[in-house]
């Protein structure tokens, strides 16, 4: 796969967002110009890594990038921004700025458009991150181009050992739960004296058990992803943290 290379320019394009229901089109230069950028690319919204793994924990270190150098984090995907927006609030996204490549035109000028249309998919971007300064490349992490959608090098905490390697990464825990289930408390109290914070989705309130099953590929409860990885249920993370 022939991609841009760390120290080029990125592309220069103009993406069409939606932004409190209103049209705005961004320029290339107006997201990156005098700034240091975390970009990360991925195949499309709402479907399952993207969703359960990569974008939930660019979101949960968002405002530690932030505290350390880098003005905006951004999420990217060859979705129009109707898909984007309708992601975003599902997904209840506050601190990742959300970048609809619709026409794929920056993911192509980046090298980094490829076919999809064995999956219905039709042509969609690889997955990568990125560190932009000022409008060039300075860090690129792209995943291996192997079968399949790999996901071993743009997540977020490998972008936070890049940008702050001698900080830990703060530790945050997503637990998918229903009400009355001591298995569910039980996890809950392991986590809070371990000092992990966590956010909490309730079954049946929050998100469906079928959501839950598309996840976490399980319909048991607890369901719990530690640092966007799924660990299991409470004895997985008893047995994680032991």
């Amino acid at each position: 796969m022939a991609h841009k290379k760390e120290g080029e320019a990125v592309p220069n394009v103009t993406f069409r967002t939606r932004v409190d229901g209103q049209w705005k089109d961004v320029t290339s230069e107006e997201l990156f110009a005098g700034k240091r950028v975390v970009v990360f690319s991925l195949p499309g919204a709402f479907t399952p890594t993207c969703s359960s793994s990569h974008l939930p924990r660019y979101e949960q270190l968002a405002s530690a990038f932030r505290a350390h150098g880098i003005d905006d984090v951004v999420c990217l995907s060859v979705n129009d921004a109707f898909v984007m927006e309708a992601w975003a609030k599902d997904q209840a996204v506050e601190k990742v700025r959300m970048i609809g490549d619709g026409n794929g035109e920056f993911s192509e000028a980046m090298g980094m458009l490829v076919d999809k249309r064995d999956l219905g998919f039709g042509r969609r971007a690889w997955r990568y991150s990125m560190l932009v300064d000022d409008g060039r490349i300075e860090k690129l992490f792209v995943e291996p181009d192997v079968e399949g959608d790999p996901y071993e090098v743009s997540d977020a905490d490998t972008m936070w050992s890049y940008v702050n390697p001698d900080v830990p990464a703060p530790s945050i825990a997503t637990i998918f739960t229903r009400p009355g289930c001591p298995h569910c408390a039980r996890a809950k109290t392991l986590l809070t004296e371990t000092g992990i914070r966590y956010e909490e989705i309730v079954v049946g309130r929050d998100i469906s058990t079928g959501g839950v099953r598309a996840v976490s590929g399980r319909d048991t409860v607890p369901q719990v992803f530690l640092d966007g990885r799924h660990i299991g249920g409470a004895d997985d993370l008893v047995a994680t943290l032991a």
